[in-house]
């Protein structure tokens, strides 16, 4: 999302790294570029006059430009600006001490509030919750047929009462939760395609009646500034206890997410970055400051790894390692792993020095490819697969044949496959000792 503004910030260090020692004129012109990519970033122009006003005092102090390293010193200072501008650190959802805490879900149409919604259950119930989805949006035509099927999906229940009101579905999806234990009760609202009377009075209806334990607004960070005035209007109605920012996986300049706090006073909680159900994050202030200034974001990929990566898998293949018996079976593995942690180039923006758009522009992921690769071995049998060596001419077109592919493919898979094992059998050969790095320890 950031892709831009990282690039236009790292270049503005760039040079001011290249300087002995700062000026204040050195400063000013720093900051002049830093407005400059946040203005075009969508960033709302009051809050880059207060935050470029903020950097440039504290960046102007002598402890900077007497310091041996002056523009370590700046970047630090507009890191921290950007943590403080965001929210300093993450705000969790507040749950009720007598269960179920209810959170009510709102936002426009188009901004993906009834998947979220589902993601969100999805979330809470790998910590150990037990949700329930409530659809309460009877004007969409197949809203209620939607949340139903995400909610088969991801197998949480779905509330819903045909004739019923939208603050009557309410009120009796909070005592159906209560009467069968269920601790979290997550309504999804109705929406407009903009914001109008009808809607705001039947949210404070509903608001009024349940007495939610959150309000968040579901927000697309592809409308930019846009998004900051609906929250605007959206939180002088309902008094929102945070936000949800989607689509950030998308070509949205970042403008949205660095406005809202400020603005608005509400936090950003979560941010949805891909279609998939489990493709929702908990917002961290200091992580998203690091990617923006392409220093990466190493904690979030290692807990991706951890959710992704079976320990005892790891143990097995590190065994395999060793001993210099990785089969295609065990690139299979690795293949579905890696692919459960999310989007590569998503991984990729997460590694220090790659976040930015001009270290990606050129870098084309394709993640069809990995589905041919996965189709391909799927293709093979279990002897193919424990010794390739064996597959001749024939064998090719059939594993090409039932995988979809074309027998180069099978080639080309084959080849990089036996590459792979040379170079694992150089690193056993008596340099993968006890202080291995790739040991899952």
């Amino acid at each position: 999302m950031f892709g831009n503004l990282t690039s236009r910030l790292e270049e503005t260090f760039r040079r001011l790294r290249g300087r002995g020692k700062l000026s204040e004129a050195d400063v000013d012109q720093a900051m002049r570029e830093v407005r400059m990519a946040l203005l075009e970033a969508d960033v709302n122009y009051k809050v880059v006059k207060d935050f470029t006003a903020k950097v440039k005092e504290r960046a102007k102090g002598q402890e900077v430009l007497a310091s041996i390293t002056p523009a370590q010193q700046v970047i630090k200072i507009v890191y921290d600006e950007l943590v403080e501008l965001m929210g300093e650190k993450e705000s969790k959802i507040k749950f009720s001490s007598t269960p179920p805490t209810v959170i009510m879900l709102c936002g426009l149409q188009g901004a993906g509030k009834t998947t979220t919604a589902a993601k969100l259950a999805a979330h809470l119930r790998r910590q150990g919750r037990k949700p329930l989805l409530v659809a309460a949006d009877i004007y969409r035509p197949a809203a209620v047929k939607q949340l139903q099927i995400l909610g088969d999906q991801i197998s949480i229940p779905v509330y819903h009462q045909q004739g019923a009101s939208p603050v009557q579905i309410a009120q009796q999806a909070v005592d159906h939760a209560k009467a069968e234990g269920l601790d979290v009760v997550l309504i999804d609202t109705a929406g407009r395609l903009q914001i109008d009377q009808p809607m705001m009075q039947e949210l404070s209806a509903i608001r009024e009646l349940v007495e939610p334990d959150e309000i968040l607004l579901v927000l697309d960070a592809m409308t930019g500034q846009e998004a900051v005035d609906v929250a605007k209007t959206f939180n002088a109605r309902l008094e929102l206890d945070g936000v949800i920012l989607t689509k950030l996986d998308g070509d949205a300049r970042g403008g949205a997410a660095l406005s809202i706090r400020s603005v608005v006073g509400a936090p950003i909680k979560f941010a949805a970055t891909g279609e998939k159900l489990d493709a929702l994050e908990t917002f961290h202030p200091d992580r998203m400051a690091s990617r923006i200034l392409g220093m990466g974001d190493v904690v979030s990929l290692v807990e991706k790894a951890q959710q992704a990566v079976d320990l005892e898998k790891a143990k097995e293949m590190e065994r395999k390692l060793r001993k210099a018996q990785f089969t295609l079976d065990d690139f299979l593995s690795q293949l579905e792993q890696m692919k459960k942690m999310g989007p590569l180039d998503q991984l990729l923006q997460m590694l220090p020095g790659v976040g930015g758009a001009k270290a990606l522009k050129n870098l084309q992921v394709d993640e069809k490819q990995l589905d041919r690769i996965q189709a391909i071995i799927q293709s093979m049998t279990v002897e193919e697969r424990n010794n390739p060596g064996i597959i001749n001419g024939s064998r090719k077109k059939r594993i090409a044949l039932g995988s979809g592919t074309k027998v180069q493919d099978v080639n080309r898979l084959l080849k990089d496959f036996e590459q792979t094992r040379k170079m694992i059998k150089q690193l056993t050969s008596g340099r993968m000792g006890k202080g291995w790095p790739f040991a899952f320890h």
